[in-house]
């Protein structure tokens, strides 16, 4: 599976983005899919996954209620929907994919895509 984040950008806080993560194989479907994210100067953290089938979702606690994420399998594609921005989101996104739910949580990820970098200013 080859991954490609992009969507990110410069926001004001308070402000919205949608990240977008394309997916290529005809086994995306097959994956678990997440958010990781690396702030400057600091290690990667979970943001968000979402299982295979889109019917279950978690968030770190950081993110709960701010950020959503989703999948369209018919389009090979998981997006996160982030609202209520805040300084201290900012950060390079990864999307990353794995077949077991744990691992990706962990951040022992089988496939990972580049990063899209989101700024929010305060």
């Amino acid at each position: 599976v080859q991954l490609q984040a992009f969507g990110g950008g410069l926001v004001q806080a308070g402000g919205s983005l949608r990240l977008s993560c394309a997916a290529s194989g005809r086994t995306f479907s097959s994956y678990h899919m997440g958010w990781i994210r690396q702030a400057p100067g600091k290690e990667r953290e979970f943001v968000a996954i979402i299982t295979w089938s889109g019917t279950s979702t978690g968030y770190a606690d950081s993110v709960k209620g701010r950020f959503t994420i989703s999948r369209d399998n018919a389009k090979n594609t998981v997006y996160l929907q982030m609202n209520s921005l805040k300084p201290e989101d900012t950060a390079v996104y990864y999307c990353a994919a794995d077949i077991r739910y744990e691992d990706l949580v962990r951040l022992r990820c089988d496939y990972w895509g580049q990063g899209t970098e989101v700024t929010v200013s305060s």
